[in-house]
């Protein structure tokens, strides 16, 4: 954890937050446990938190006296966790009155980005998806990883809630805080900004991933053979985990830029529209990717079949030049006593001719028709 980028005297999760009087709330929600692979989890999960009034951060050395002075109208608590335990994200429920559907996803993480409202809190899940270098796209190639962020608004706090290595929002904070006009904005405004640097990393990823197809296009058309086609499947296959991962984006932000939220204010609305603007490039250029990837595979296993044609030609016109002399040997290799040819004084340099000159006219043939 690096210190520029907490508070001063900013608290880790499991130290120093002392209990202070607050209204009541719902009690802690209990974590249920899913068949579902779980998130790993790290002890200090709180990344960075921070206090702003008007946009400026506030020196605080508590998190529950920062939340509570928020609570009274005095700015909003910007808190960043990465991977929380379970009893991380129980405290924060209560400290934040968080919905118990909303910490169960957060605790075992949601396959598909999606947008809920619970009461006066928006709960967004994104998912993330960074582009994995390599040297060259294999048949094993890992070419996206992904992860998730997850974000509770509320009128004065939000809260993000990072799965994976993707995205890291420290550099997020440090620009907005550099800003502090924008930030003044609110909550909404980080959730803005949280998607669109969300977005750009999948523009990111499109133009890696385009690369990735021009190359494997090349090849394919210029080499026959099973490798290529490998590669075409392989990229494929990540392209749906791509997909899987943008596509379902498309209706949250739709929601927020055309949809009114007691925590969105409606001058906001315009950013979120531009967001969308930006995500659905990114998602018509994955289907078009999706597209010019099944044609690729279409033409390479056209060219197998091809190249699998041409190499039984080629059997096929070795068997029919080979016969020529096996079908003479095997008729002069008959054991009957009345057959004139075998006594004949240069029978057997003119069936050694016809021989040669039938598999001559074959070879010929064969070269004629391009099976040889």
């Amino acid at each position: 954890m690096d210190g520029r980028y907490l508070a001063a005297g900013a608290v880790m999760a499991d130290r120093r937050l002392i209990p202070a009087t607050r209204r009541p709330s719902r009690p802690a929600p209990p974590i249920r446990r899913i068949a579902n692979k779980r998130w790993a989890t790290t002890p200090d999960s709180v990344q960075a938190w921070g206090w702003y009034v008007d946009g400026e951060k506030q020196k605080c050395d508590v998190l529950d006296l920062a939340t509570e002075r928020a609570k009274e109208g005095e700015g909003f608590v910007w808190l960043g966790l990465k991977d929380p335990t379970d009893e991380d994200m129980s405290r924060f429920a209560r400290q934040f009155d968080l919905h118990p559907l909303a910490i169960e996803d957060a605790v075992e993480g949601h396959t598909r980005s999606k947008l809920e409202q619970f009461g006066d809190t928006l709960f967004c899940v994104i998912s993330t998806v960074a582009y994995v270098d390599h040297e060259a796209v294999t048949e094993t190639s890992e070419i996206v990883s992904t992860g998730q962020i997850m974000v509770f608004l509320g009128e004065n706090f939000v809260m993000t809630v990072r799965r994976g290595e993707n995205t890291p929002l420290y550099l997020l904070r440090q620009q907005l805080e550099r800003e502090p006009e924008d930030l003044a904005l609110g909550p909404a405004y980080v959730l803005y900004k949280v998607l669109d640097r969300i977005v750009d990393d999948y523009m990111q990823v499109v133009s890696d991933f385009e690369t990735d197809i021009d190359e494997v296009e090349e090849d394919i058309f210029a080499q026959s053979g099973t490798t290529g086609v490998d590669r075409v499947y392989n990229l494929k296959r990540e392209l749906i985990e791509f997909k899987r991962s943008v596509v379902p984006l498309a209706a949250p932000l739709s929601a927020l830029s055309t949809r009114t939220y007691p925590v969105v204010p409606p001058e906001t609305r315009a950013y979120f529209r531009e967001v969308a603007d930006h995500h659905t490039d990114a998602r018509e250029s994955i289907l078009s990717f999706d597209e010019v990837l099944s044609t690729i595979l279409q033409a390479g296993l056209a060219r197998v079949g091809v190249a699998d044609n041409q190499d039984m030609r080629r059997l096929s016109a070795v068997v029919a030049v080979l016969a020529v002399p096996t079908t003479l040997g095997a008729v002069y290799g008959m054991n009957f006593d009345n057959m004139p040819e075998l006594h004949t004084r240069y029978g057997y340099f003119v069936v050694l001719a016809v021989m040669v000159l039938g598999m001559a006219a074959c070879i010929a043939y064969f070269r004629d028709k391009g099976w040889l």
